[in-house]
């Protein structure tokens, strides 16, 4: 909800826990559910609007407002759930024929059709060989001088500059192959190149039961 023009794929797992009845029920319901949450999400955001621009003072929250209107003129786009058995490798695969058929679809993702300068597939091999490479660290993280600095160390991109490079992994980020939070102070210096690192962070901190797990602890 956050991400401009996002595009999601709800995925329903555990299919052989269920009878295909049931898994008919669960679809329905979790379709409406989205459909709810995303009502909901509108209708608060036109309420914050509408609170904002009743105010006797709005010059003094103009910046949360520009903000709340980003938010409202932001599309997203739910396509149809895919239920799987991910204990059946046919399921699997089904899910990664379907991914791929929505990826290549062009109203959906207009950058499919972009033609990239040679210079951005070098550097994305290049730094695939970086993150694979016995000196990088299982996590990833990465100076972006430091990174920069490796590059140049290869022959064909010896003249690479910083700019260019900041572009570069601009698309790497937003096609996943990297994560890099340049809009985030502290982060901005720091490139993963192992996103499922930070996947992996993310399921050990953010959890519905961590707080009762951390009482539980003497």
């Amino acid at each position: 909800m956050r991400v401009p023009n996002s595009v999601v794929l709800p995925v329903g797992t555990h299919v052989d826990c269920c009878r295909e009845e049931e898994v008919e029920e669960k679809r329905h319901d979790i379709v409406a559910r989205i459909a709810a949450m995303l009502a909901e999400r509108k209708n608060n955001l036109t309420h914050f609007l509408d609170n904002l621009e009743g105010s006797e003072e709005p010059e003094f929250y103009m910046d949360q407002w520009e903000r709340l209107k980003e938010m409202e003129s932001r599309t997203l786009t739910i396509l149809n759930l895919v239920a799987v058995n991910c204990m059946d490798h046919h399921d699997i695969k089904k899910l990664e024929v379907t991914i791929l058929q929505h990826v290549k679809n062009e109203e959906l993702f207009p950058e499919v059709i972009r033609v990239l300068p040679p210079i951005y597939r070098q550097v994305e091999a290049a730094i695939v060989a970086i993150a694979q490479s016995e000196e990088v660290a299982d996590h990833g993280m990465m100076d972006l001088q430091y990174l920069l600095s490796k590059l140049c160390q290869c022959k064909h991109l010896a003249n690479l500059g910083r700019e260019l490079l900041q572009d570069i992994l601009r698309y790497l980020h937003r096609v996943g192959l990297v994560v890099w939070y340049e809009e985030i102070k502290h982060l901005e210096s720091t490139v993963f190149l192992q996103p499922t690192f930070l996947i992996t962070m993310f399921k050990l901190l953010v959890r519905h039961c961590l707080v009762q797990q951390l009482e539980n602890i003497s």
